[in-house]
Parts: structure tokens; C-alpha cells; sequence
């Protein structure tokens, strides 16, 4: 049955209409990115406010501890509302941005934890006129919530250090999620000893604020990572329906359940997936929509990557599934330019077999180009050729070792395979260094920025 859903997705693929974005081109991230900066501002005000000098060395370091505080408070939960799952920013920003905004953010965290920690013990240090290891044991063992400020700055010092490069390498998906959930609990923690220490935060209008800061949080973290995942879970009851072979360590999931259609999803995104069986019933991993999306189906193609994916080949049908989603901005809704290029690279032709089968094009107006090194690692072939054949698209193959065909991801090459290319909207999609080379490229060829849309789910 499946099967004959997709193959008559296909035939009538090129008569969808697929929504398109009211808004321009990362309006919502600029007005995010200005009202971070407007809360910092306003957070440096509430300093401001509350300082009528500073003289001396330990007014000096104990001033900056108080500004690296508040900072450091107010940047915390900014960090949990962009990984909040929030429908508009996933929509319009995307789940990778909003990770590499979060992954700098955190850097910025843990180094203005460090710098609270240490400045503040150094002035309070100066001003008792004790050295500075005796004032810091002295603040932990006496400071209402100190003891529990110590703890979560523990765990936050080492969530930053496991989420460094060299160390994450070595982290699965799997360890490195739990090792973040651990955040919540840190923040909880820096939150009462915010309130119980802050000099700033007295009883007027700063720590209400700070009190609709935490709590709405907590609010919107609760409701969009947890209720409403087990609402859809409740209504929509996902199950495996069946495992397809796709090509060597990759094979097709389809999911069947109940009024999928009001999921809302879009050809180009993602679902976090979560399988009750056993390994698998407590991480959940992200996984591309490789067709359009139906009213009672949807299809996932995964490959063996370890862990998590690995396991995905072995799942029985009727095993449930927890889905979030969908996420991602890798839709038809930021094309913006008549002509569309596809580019694909091994697995990432995932999402992009679901968009060359939907974006909104004309015959002549959409072209994909497949790289493979190999002609059994190319997906989707027959699929593929009869859905350029019926929307009058251009697939275009570069399959073999770059030691024998050359690399065809360079500007001249990609400018003569695709005339016009500069007028293009190009979305690519594949390995994280073979996207890098192929923006590089497509920049060099003269492909607007603005253009350009690319996802990365590398953690």
C-alpha cells in the first residue's frame, strides 16, 4: 500500500501548492538577534541603575562580578528559548541556526560564569581583607543558595567542556543529549542564588522581570518540549509500518498514524524521532523527510551512522514512535527566485527528493544535482527520474571518485552544468564538508547569500 501511495504522489507531484513565507528572508532572525541584544541592554541598565561609583580595586572586580552575573542570568535562559522548539523560530530561523546561535551563545555563558566566579571572590576577597581561596570557601559555606550556585556552576563549566570540538568528537548523540539536559538542572540552580545574592535584583520592578524571565521559560520549555509532544503523541499514535532496503547501510522508515496532515509538515524538514524498543527508548535523534508528507504515512530514509540510526534497519513494524516536529526552515517557503538548484550529496538527498518532487517550479525551472562516489550509494534513482520526468526537471548525476571525474563541485564546473546559476535559489543539502566547499562555490559563482539555504544536524 505504501507503495502505491508514493508512486501516485509522484505522478501528481507537480500541481502541489506549497505555502510560501509572508515574510522576507530572515526577517524573524534579525528581530530575534535585536531583542537579545535589547534585553542585554536592559540587563547593563539594571547595573546602571543600582551603581553610584566605583573606586578602588574591589569595587573594580566586585562591579564586574555583579555585570558578568547578571549577564551570565540573563543569558541562560535566552540559550533555553532558542533550543525551546518554538513553531515560528523553527519555521522561519531553523533548527541548525538556532544550534549554532545556542552553541556561541554557550561559549559566552561559560566564560561569563567564569569570569562572575572569579571577579566576585577576588573583590569580596580585597574587601575582607582575606586571600581569595578562604573568601571563596567562605561564600560556598555561608551565602544563602551558595551551595547550590556551586553545584550548577560545576555542571555548567562541564557541560562547556564536553561541548567543545576535540571533546564532542568523541560524545555519540546519545551522551551528549543527557549531558545537556543537565543544564536545566544548572540553570534551575544559578536562578535561586540569582535571587537570594543579587544585589540588583531587589524587590522592584527588576526581579519581577527576572521572575516572567525564568518562569516564562519554564513555561514555554514545558509545554512545546514536553506537553505537547505527548498531546500529538496521544492523537496522532505513530507506529512503524515498514522497513525498505534503500542502498548499502540505508533503508527507507515509514510511518503510518492518524491524521498526519494536521502535523503541518513540509517537504524539507525534520522530525526528532524516538523508538520504544529496546536501546532506543530514551534518546531521540533527528531524521529528514525523504517524500512528501501524507494524511496516514510518512517516510524517513536513514543511514547507518552508529548508535541510534543503526538500529533504525532493525525496528519491527508496530513499534511506536514518539515524533517532535516538524522543525527546519529547509523549505519551499525561503525560495524566493523563479529558477531552482538542488544539490545533494550521499545521504542529504533525503530532503531534497521531498522538495524536487514539491517546490513550486515550472518545466526548465528546477534542476538537481546528485553527487555519489559510487553508483550504488545514489538513492532514489527510479524515484528520482520519474519525477523529473513528470515536472519537466533537470537531474543531472556526477557519480564516481573525484580521482577519476574531477571535482565537479567547483565554480567553473557548477556554472557550466547550471546556466544562469547566479539566478538561482540553491539549496544544498549533504556531508558538512562537502556543503562548506559547495557554498563556497556557489558564492564564488556569484549565488547570492540570501539565496543560498543549507541545514546541518552535526551536534
Amino acid at each position: 500500500m505504501v507503495s502505491t501511495v508514493t508512486e501516485h504522489r509522484t505522478r501528481r507531484s507537480g500541481h502541489r501548492a506549497v505555502r510560501t513565507s509572508p515574510l522576507p528572508v530572515d526577517t524573524v532572525a534579525r528581530l530575534v538577534q535585536a531583542a537579545i541584544a535589547v534585553g542585554a541592554l536592559g540587563v547593563l541598565a539594571i547595573w546602571w541603575k543600582n551603581t553610584l561609583g566605583v573606586v578602588g580595586a574591589d569595587q573594580w572586580l566586585t562591579n564586574a562580578g555583579r555585570i558578568t552575573g547578571l549577564l551570565a542570568g540573563y543569558a541562560a535562559p535566552v540559550l533555553l528559548l532558542l533550543m525551546a522548539r518554538l513553531p515560528l523560530l523553527e519555521r522561519e530561523v531553523g533548527a541548525d541556526r538556532l544550534a549554532r546561535w545556542h552553541a556561541v551563545g554557550g561559549r559566552y555563558l561559560v566564560g561569563l560564569v567564569f569570569a562572575h566566579v572569579t571577579s566576585i571572590i577576588w573583590g569580596y576577597a580585597l574587601t575582607d581583607h582575606r586571600n581569595v581561596v578562604g573568601e571563596g570557601v567562605n561564600m560556598a559555606l555561608t551565602y544563602p543558595d551558595m551551595l547550590k550556585a556551586t553545584f550548577g556552576t560545576a555542571l555548567l563549566l562541564a557541560t562547556g567542556f564536553f561541548s567543545a570540538r576535540a571533546a564532542r568528537r568523541r560524545l555519540g548523540y546519545e551522551t551528549w543529549y543527557y549531558l545537556h539536559l543537565a543544564t536545566y538542572l544548572a540553570v534551575a540552580l544559578g536562578f535561586a542564588h540569582q535571587l537570594s545574592n543579587g544585589a540588583d535584583l531587589g524587590q522592584g520592578p527588576e526581579r519581577l522581570a527576572w521572575y516572567a524571565l525564568y518562569l516564562g521559560t519554564a513555561a514555554l520549555l514545558g509545554w512545546y518540549r514536553l506537553l505537547r509532544p505527548a498531546l500529538l503523541d496521544r492523537k496522532h499514535r505513530l507506529r512503524v509500518a515498514e522497513i525498505r532496503p534503500e542502498g548499502p547501510g540505508t533503508v527507507s522508515l515509514f510511518l503510518t498514524g492518524r491524521r498526519l496532515d494536521e502535523l503541518g509538515a513540509e517537504a524539507g524538514q525534520f522530525f526528532r524521532l524516538q523508538f520504544l524498543a529496546p536501546g532506543l527508548r530514551f534518546a531521540a535523534n533527528p531524521y529528514s523527510l525523504s517524500a512528501p508528507p501524507g494524511p496516514d504515512y510518512l517516510r524517513f530514509t536513514v543511514k547507518d551512522l552508529g548508535g541510534h540510526s543503526g538500529a533504525v534497519a532493525g525496528l519491527k513494524p508496530g513499534t511506536k514512535v514518539h515524533a517532535e516536529g516538524p522543525y527546519g526552515a529547509f523549505t519551499a517557503r525561503r525560495r524566493r527566485a523563479r529558477q531552482v538548484l538542488l544539490v545533494a550529496a550521499g545521504v542529504g538527498i533525503t530532503p531534497l527528493r521531498a522538495l524536487f518532487e514539491t517546490i513550486p517550479a515550472a518545466p526548465g525551472e528546477l534542476t538537481l544535482l546528485y553527487r555519489a562516489s559510487r553508483e550504488e550509494d545514489v538513492l532514489f534513482r527510479r524515484e528520482l527520474a520519474a519525477i523529473a520526468q513528470a515536472r519537466g526537471a533537470r537531474l543531472q548525476l556526477l557519480v564516481g571518485p573525484r580521482a577519476e571525474v574531477g571535482d565537479p563541485i567547483e565554480p567553473a564546473t557548477l556554472s557550466r552544468l547550471v546556466p544562469g546559476l547566479a539566478r538561482h535559489d540553491v539549496y544544498v543539502c549533504g556531508p558538512d564538508a562537502l556543503t562548506a566547499r559547495a557554498v563556497a562555490a556557489l558564492r564564488a559563482a556569484g549565488v547570492p547569500r540570501r539565496r543560498l539555504h543549507h541545514e546541518s544536524f552535526t551536534f
